[in-house]
């Protein structure tokens, strides 16, 4: 059979704009960018994003790392360059510094020196020049930018360095060069804080110059040092749980990764308002946070284990690995996300998370209870006094208290006269006497009978769901407030109306099961917003 053998190289005008559509979001191609940075071995990397007097917006990633000479250079250039020496390295597939750039600019440079006795090179991908040449033409220029030279010359004086430099940049802000200057302003502010946010997440541990497993890195933005946010607030969360995982690799080598799960402190628990603003606790950034080889390359998620829910936001769980269980793990070509196999994936939801989710929520609950339990002092207030008014007209049984210790007391009801025994309580607030919150009931019931003060009286369990699904989101609001307040009253003053000796624990299961069937009926129901419901 014959085989005929064809050279074919791709369109390149069709194949340079095709890399621009990679998916990148801006500040993931940023970050891919200073990963070369920091492979290079740079202690220093400033960014500069800003737009000229025409409105052309340009970015300057400078660092102090080790340069490249002439054929370096090259090979970073090209699509698909050479391996890095080290497999550990943050730099990973050879494409990510062409392909972030190309997603947001039309003309990449980079400029390079090996050392601070060779005069820079600059190399130029410049997209509208590919497609007029019809060529894979990389442009070197020993006539760099003034700007990037300048700027390479202030971070690393009589130094080895680089610059990456983003010129018509056309994605980032549409039509950025037509609108007005208030606008185009506040745009880019955005954009920057933005990327400076990102960026202290993703190199958390390079930026701390108290984090031992890395070395340290330091990033400026726009003159101003990037500061380290660590996700899991380590000087105030709990570890509650950790496990290193030996896998077995195809070629039957091992690697190891390690899970750990984090519970933070509630707001109120934090030694500050500055420090819990800065822990950012939300739906949005509970999750998994995925690092490999100590850079973060994915945030707040549960890869499709579970769904974010308000009950899990106190919980985050770091995932680290090395370059080893790439493959592995399906690591894609912007480093952003990994996909589980079904084993591993099994093996966190039935076995490493369930305890830490279930540990995250119980203190959750825990302290919404308190916040309800604070901001709802008073909402029964009204209540008390509708109920106060009406008491002698809703009739019912006579209930007379014989001994407050035991909680013994004498019903007459229409049946007869009949010893029984409730909940004796006292008013916690003046009046508190017909409708009292309190924060548990035996056996998890939504509300029960007690005398407080010689009236016949109702508790509801502020921690039944129940409660906090339907009180919460109406403490606001008089007139349902008291309608359900009436209602539970009223059960309660029925029960004692028509109990007798052989139907008391009768109407002990009833409530129970109205109780157990009223939770299941709000589980659909969203949680409430604790602070802006009570307010």
């Amino acid at each position: 059979m014959t085989v005929e053998r064809l050279n074919l190289p791709p369109n390149p005008e069709r194949m340079i704009e095709g890399l621009r559509d990679t998916g990148y979001e801006f500040n993931t191609a940023v970050a891919d960018i200073v990963d070369n940075s920091i492979a290079a071995n740079a202690t220093k990397v400033q960014l500069w994003l800003a737009a000229d007097m025409k409105k052309q917006i340009r970015l300057l990633i400078v660092d102090n790392g080790d340069g490249m000479n002439r054929q370096g250079l090259i090979n970073a250039m090209q699509y698909g360059s050479a391996a890095r020496p080290s497999a550990a390295s943050l730099g990973k597939y050879g494409l990510g510094l062409k392909t972030a750039s190309t997603a947001f600019c039309r003309r990449l440079s980079v400029i390079s020196r090996p050392s601070g006795n060779t005069p820079p090179l600059m190399a130029t991908w410049d997209l509208l020049h590919v497609a007029n040449a019809k060529s894979w033409e990389l442009l070197l220029a020993t006539d760099c930018d003034e700007e990037a030279v300048e700027q390479l010359d202030t971070i690393a004086a009589g130094h080895s360095g680089t610059v990456v430099l983003w010129e018509q940049v056309d994605r980032l802000i549409k039509d950025y060069e037509d609108k007005s200057a208030g606008w185009a302003k506040k745009a880019m502010e955005s954009k920057e804080a933005g990327l400076r946010r990102h960026l202290g997440m993703i190199y958390q541990r390079f930026l701390d110059p108290n984090d031992d497993r890395v070395r340290h890195v330091e990033i400026e933005l726009n003159g101003k040092p990037v500061e380290p946010w660590d996700p899991f607030q380590r000087d105030y969360s709990e570890l509650v749980a950790q496990q290193t995982v030996t896998s077995e690799l195809q070629d039957g080598t091992q690697a190891d990764f390690t899970v750990r799960a984090y519970i933070l402190p509630r707001d109120e628990e934090f030694p500050s308002k500055e420090a819990a603003a800065s822990a950012r606790v939300g739906n949005d950034t509970q999750g998994i946070y995925i690092y490999r080889e100590n850079r973060l390359i994915h945030d707040a998620d549960w890869l499709g284990i579970y769904r974010k829910e308000p009950h899990y936001n106190l919980i985050r769980v770091e995932f680290s690995f090395d370059n080893k269980l790439d493959d592995a793990f399906h690591l894609d070509i912007k480093k952003s996300q990994i996909i589980l196999n079904e084993d591993l994936a099994n093996w966190l939801e039935e076995q490493f998370l369930p305890a830490p989710r279930r540990e995250a929520n119980r203190r959750r609950r825990e302290g919404e209870q308190k916040r309800i339990a604070k901001k709802g002092v008073g909402a029964h207030d009204t209540s008390n006094t509708n109920i106060r008014n009406h008491e002698a007209e809703a009739g019912g049984a006579e209930v007379n208290v014989t001994n407050p210790n035991t909680g013994e007391v004498i019903v007459k009801n229409a049946h007869g006269k009949f010893k029984l025994k409730l909940t004796i309580a006292n008013a916690q607030r003046p009046g508190e006497v017909f409708v009292q919150p309190v924060d548990s009931i035996t056996n998890g019931l939504l509300f029960q009978p007690v005398m407080i003060e010689q009236h016949r009286a109702v508790q509801i369990n502020t921690s039944h769901p129940y409660y906090s699904k339907v009180y919460v989101p109406n403490l606001a609001r008089s007139v349902t407030l008291q309608g359900l307040d009436s209602l539970m009253w009223a059960l309660c003053v029925a029960e004692l109306t028509t109990v007798r000796d052989n139907t008391n624990e009768l109407f002990k299961d009833l409530r129970y099961e109205v109780s157990r069937i009223l939770e299941k009926m709000v589980e659909a129901l969203p949680d409430p917003e604790v602070e802006k419901d009570v307010a």
